[in-house]
């Protein structure tokens, strides 16, 4: 598993985890507990991951797309 995308931005996980999944990228929502706890403040960023093999794929939709990565 490689981490994907980190963000605070909670429409951004949604739109890139269908970006992903119409392209049959599997994709990991991680730290879904802890923003559920930290409710609204916006303070804990969620990641998404996805496999080893599907990482520069998976990176070259989401720039195409307009989503932020990290690097």
């Amino acid at each position: 598993m490689k981490e994907l995308l980190r963000t605070t931005n909670p429409t951004i996980i949604p739109f890139a985890t269908a970006l992903l999944q119409g392209e049959g990228i599997e994709v990991f929502n991680v730290d879904v507990h802890m923003h559920t706890l930290e409710s609204t403040l916006g303070m804990m960023p969620r990641r998404l991951l996805v496999r080893r093999e599907d990482h520069f794929i998976a990176t070259s939709i989401l720039r195409e797309n307009g989503i932020p990565l990290h690097d």
